[in-house]
């Protein structure tokens, strides 16, 4: 390399929270490729070793002492004159824990730096976690001063303008970043801003993959100074690269990296369905999912996310009517399972039910036909659909929206049953665009086969769930681009009830949507755990009473 340059390979990788022996093994074959690709220095996202978010395991000191014999383990794993490597994982310290990120280098562990800004909104809880660690300072790796800052730390200008006054020439960032949409051109904002103020290089590196309710999406990047864009690594894959970086008179200055195609808002979403689903059915040691088929678009979509996230042959879907399942709704389960090539079994539950609502008689005698006697059917559903996941070790995944599940339209201990939600976060009216943009597009990370496989007829049907006769989702509720939108605005928005009023929507009808949100919670706080989509996911991301008489009656 001639004089002043540096090789950085960024690692691009997929962790497992607590599995520190196969994440020091992932580490180990990423120092392998920045050897092979002749790097100085090769880097690891945030809290790697560790895997992320790992949340109160870190507050374990067992945990902790574990984690430094991984750092430990991978210093060792260095040799004089091979490249350095950074990784990240919690280290203790006389007060408590930091988020830290260790540099090793030559057999030994050379420097540890701690996060200084702790994230403390949405899914993050850092500064319960973690103690805020000092403002850092620069390294040099091959004769170039080099910074880092971690994630947060360069969501506000003090730690990179501190490395930029002490000497650092370039800004290296290790991230945890999880999916949201947009939230790419977020980070580019604050990574522009840093470069700007400090007029230094800066390579920003994130996780892939999914752990629980998050997905990390990749998309890394480098930059000069002044924001301008000088490489890209690909979304959700595992991905290495090396940046080089020459010393001009202005400054280190990175090559210019080919950039790979963005992919359009609609495509993120889906693909982060389907890591996520893929990796935490894989990572909790399941191989084959099984879901409820009933012939509307909501299992539809589910059932294509699994079969692209999971392969066809690993996916199980059963049809289980009523004497309310229409025909046509029989006949579309039926033809999205062959259009997939899933395996699709039939349990009529007629009988069932019939038998379980002799059985209530002596209690429900004199009282009106309702929604208890409705919900056996779901409860029987989820019964069965519980008993072929026992029998046959297959995770069942529920398929309610988050329309749904905002306003409580899905049955605790029925459809609401299973291990994983890969739609929890997508608004009804997202689900059929995801579901259109499917039929219309075939990546090469899908597994299952292209075409319009999901039948125009489950797309463009009125959305029931067929509980009584001639039933359809908007007798009780508004249309769903209304109660979409509403919802949109008192959850993601935050908005008042005069606000969303003001944009030309019916008081009563939003005061009616208002109510059952809040009267759902408790119901949200049992559901199954699904990817988190959007700024205000149901979990971490809002976190409300679950006993909770305030309305807005503005």
């Amino acid at each position: 390399m001639p004089d002043g340059s540096l090789r950085i390979t960024l690692a691009q990788m997929n962790p497992v929270a607590g599995d520190l022996d196969g994440n020091l093994a992932l580490a180990r074959r990423a120092l392998a490729e920045g050897e092979r690709a002749g790097a100085d220095i090769v880097a690891l996202p945030e809290m790697f070793l560790s895997g992320y978010q790992v949340l109160d395991l870190s507050s374990r000191p067992a945990f902790v002492r574990d984690c430094n014999a991984a750092v430990a383990a991978l210093a060792a794993a260095t040799r004089p004159g091979g490249p350095a490597i950074g990784a990240g994982a919690p280290v203790g310290g006389e007060r408590g824990v930091y988020n830290a990120w260790h540099v090793c280098q030559n057999g030994a562990l050379r420097a540890s730096f701690r996060k200084h800004h702790r994230p403390n909104y949405g899914v993050f809880d850092e500064n319960r976690l973690y103690l805020e660690g000092p403002a850092p300072g620069p390294v040099e790796i091959a004769g170039v001063r080099v910074g880092f800052p971690i994630c947060e730390d360069i969501w506000f200008p003090d730690v990179a303008e501190t490395l930029e006054e002490s000497g650092a020439e370039v800004l290296v960032v290790p991230n945890g970043s999880p999916y949201e949409r947009g939230k790419f051109e977020l980070r580019m904002i604050h990574a522009v801003a840093r470069t700007v103020e400090t007029r230094l290089p800066l390579l920003y590196l994130n996780l892939i993959g999914g752990q629980d309710d998050q997905v990390f999406d990749g998309g890394s990047f480098a930059l000069n100074p002044g924001g301008k864009l000088m490489g890209r690594m690909p979304f959700f894959d595992e991905a290495f690269e090396t940046f080089e970086l020459d010393r001009t008179g202005e400054g280190m200055r990175l090559r210019r990296k080919p950039l790979p195609a963005e992919g359009d808002p609609a495509e993120l979403d889906y693909r982060a369905m389907v890591v996520a689903l893929h990796d935490y059915v894989t990572k909790s040691g399941f191989s084959k999912v099984l879901l409820g088929l009933s012939g509307g678009i909501d299992s539809a979509l589910v059932a294509v996310v699994a079969a692209d996230a999971l392969g066809p042959a690993n996916v199980r879907c059963v049809r289980l009517p009523s004497k309310f399942s229409t025909g046509h709704s029989l006949d579309d389960a039926e033809a999205l399972a062959a259009n997939l090539g899933c395996r699709c079994d039939t349990i009529p539950i007629h009988d069932a039910v019939e038998a379980v609502e002799r059985g209530f008689e002596p209690l429900f005698a004199g009282t009106p036909r309702g929604v208890a006697e409705e919900n056996l059917q779901s409860r029987l559903r989820g019964l069965y659909l519980m008993g072929l996941s026992n029998k046959f070790g297959e995770m069942l995944l529920t398929t309610g929206n988050k329309s749904e599940i905002a306003v409580g339209y899905a049955t605790i201990y029925g459809d609401m049953a299973g291990g994983y939600n890969p739609i929890k976060d997508l608004w009804k009216s997202r689900v059929f665009e995801c579901a259109r943009w499917r039929n219309a597009h075939h990546m090469g990370w899908m597994m299952a086969p292209k075409g319009p496989v999901i039948p125009e007829s489950i797309i463009t049907k009125a959305p029931s769930a067929e509980l009584a006769p001639d039933q359809r989702d908007e007798d009780s509720l508004p249309p769903y681009p209304v109660l979409d939108h509403i919802l949109e605005r008192l959850v993601e928005d935050e908005r008042s009830v005069e606000e969303i009023v003001a944009e030309g929507y019916e008081r009563e009808t939003v005061r009616q949507v208002q109510g059952l949100l809040y009267a759902s919670e408790w119901k949200r706080f049992q559901s199954a755990p699904g990817v988190k989509l959007t700024k205000k996911a149901f979990w971490l991301d809002r976190r409300y009473p679950i006993v909770n008489r305030w309305r807005d009656r503005s």
